[in-house]
């Protein structure tokens, strides 16, 4: 079977579908358009796996050729109407916090392939209409470490600045040690007529 190639796959998405109603619509949108590209790949949502005494849930696995991927759809205030369906999206606001989980997830997928659980490649996916994601912040900020801007390099152990608040880390306290190192380059998703109508995707292709 041939390797997933996961640009075409999310470009063929967003002509189908170029806005979602939450992360699980996205979720069950992409599962169902790669499903329809690849043929007996054997595609599972929320995937178990167990590790330490937890359970953790894979957003998306691919059985026949052991691809693990993980996916965040964070969104800023946007109402919308497409082909006759409203969408009415949220300000979800705590970027630090989301850019904290999204490299827990490329550490959640290199531990899985480093561990034999899971083939390489895997992909973390971040799409988004809020461009602070994808644009540098001010230096000096609590998630600094874990900043998504374009052109960024993720390498290495990562942690929040000295000052960040117990609050602000509760559930989130481990290091994130990235074992590989991955340059960010933001993708055009798909623009539609209004404000944050912008959409742009991050692929992490974990090796």
């Amino acid at each position: 079977m041939a390797k997933l190639d996961i640009h075409r796959v999310m470009a063929e998405l967003a002509e189908r579908r170029p806005i979602f109603h939450s992360e699980a619509d996205f979720r069950f949108a992409l599962a169902w358009r790669i499903a329809e590209m690849k043929a007996g790949c054997g595609i599972r949502l929320e995937k178990p796996f167990r590790r330490d005494d937890k359970t953790r849930y894979l957003d998306i696995w691919l059985r026949t050729s052991r691809t693990a991927m993980e996916l965040k759809y964070c969104t800023r205030n946007l109402s919308v109407e497409h082909h006759g369906e409203a969408f009415a999206l949220k300000n979800q606001a705590a970027h630090d916090l989301r850019r904290y989980d999204f490299v827990a997830d490329i550490v959640r997928i290199e531990n899985l392939v480093s561990q034999g659980c899971a083939s390489a490649p895997g992909y973390a996916i971040f799409l988004t209409n809020d461009h602070l994601y994808w644009q540098p912040g001010r230096p000096g900020a609590i998630d600094e470490a874990f900043r998504l801007h374009e052109g960024r390099v993720l390498s290495g152990a990562l942690t929040w600045a000295k000052h960040a608040g117990k609050s602000t880390k509760q559930g989130r306290n481990d290091l994130l040690r990235i074992r590989g190192s991955y340059e960010l380059r933001w993708k055009p998703y798909s623009s539609l007529p209004s404000e944050y109508g912008d959409f742009r995707y991050l692929a992490v292709k974990v090796e």
